[in-house]
Order: structure tokens, then sequence, then C-alpha cells
């Protein structure tokens, strides 16, 4: 069904919570977000895994597709035939919340993601209710996450191991 729904050209589908989903083309800031996460994660990242746009992830325990703006994946894990890949696959996905989609990202996908046992999430939210903020979430369990860091835009966020990264928030448009 995913698969065959059609969307306006460009247009993303997901399937959150069993319910099919439509978003327009990514923004500017988020593209300008993923760029910049890709370049430092691909620094330290193994060869043999990928940080895949617009991948879709099957998070089956919540009845969901999710198309995450970013997943870090082993690249062992993907496979050759059909259009998604399973999310307990990844080591980490990124979500960059946008006003329309801003209750998805902070509630219903890390639900998901933590679900699937997902080990990273980063969400970027220009939208949060305190101001433009990026919090790393860790330590699933069962359908929710731990918090392990929480900053605002311009402040440095680490990513712990497998990663060991430290991401500057500076570099993200706040505008």
């Amino acid at each position: 069904m995913w698969e065959d729904t059609e969307a306006p050209q460009g247009c993303m589908v997901e399937i959150i919570d069993g319910v099919i989903t439509v978003a327009p083309p990514r923004g500017i800031l988020q593209n300008v977000v993923v760029c910049k996460l890709q370049r430092a994660l691909y620094s330290v990242m193994p060869e043999d895994w990928g940080a895949y746009q617009k991948l879709g992830l099957a998070v089956r325990a919540r009845h969901g597709i999710y198309v995450p703006h970013l997943a870090v994946v082993p690249k062992a894990a993907l496979s050759a035939t059909g259009h998604v890949t399973p999310a307990a696959a990844a080591e980490l996905v990124v979500e960059i919340a946008s006003m329309g989609s801003a209750v998805h990202e902070r509630t219903q996908k890390p639900a998901g993601y933590a679900c699937a046992g997902v080990p990273l999430h980063l969400l970027v939210d220009k939208w949060a209710p305190g101001g433009p903020a990026v919090t790393l979430y860790g330590e699933p369990e069962g359908d929710a996450y731990r918090t392990l860091s929480a900053v605002k835009f311009g402040e440095p966020i680490h990513l712990p191991e497998p990663f060991d990264v430290t991401l500057d928030t500076a570099l993200f448009p706040a505008g």
C-alpha cells in the first residue's frame, strides 16, 4: 500500500501508527542540517555503514514505515530488493521537525524508533516550545527513550559511541 500511494511529485509518504501521511518536499533548513550532519558522521562512521536520506524504515510494532531525514545503517542490513529496511537495523535516526510535522517528530516517531530498538535518535527542532533545540535520545525501553542530552541551537551536542563525535549546532540555520 505504501509503495502504491500516489503523492504529488517530491512529496514523501510515510505510515505513522497505521495512518498514511503525505509531507511536502523537505525545506532548505532541513536539507542544510542533513548536509552538515552527514559530513560530521561520515568522518567517524565505519566504512561499511551509510548515512541515508529518505530510507524507508519498517516499524512493525507501530504499524509504520517511517522515512527519517537521516538514518545511519550498516550497508549489510539494506535489502537489494524492496523499499524498506527494518528500523532495528539503524544505529541512529535523525528527524528534523517542521511546523507541520512537530507532533509526529516529538511523540509518535520517537516512540516507534524506541519500540524498534534504535539505539540513538536525534531530534532537531527549530519549533521546540523553549526555542530551537537539539535533543539526543538513547537507551530505548519499550516505546520510550531516555533523554541523553538537550541543547539550544548554537551549543555543541555529543553523540556517544559508536560515533563519539561532537556536533556543532551553531552550523544549523535558525532562520
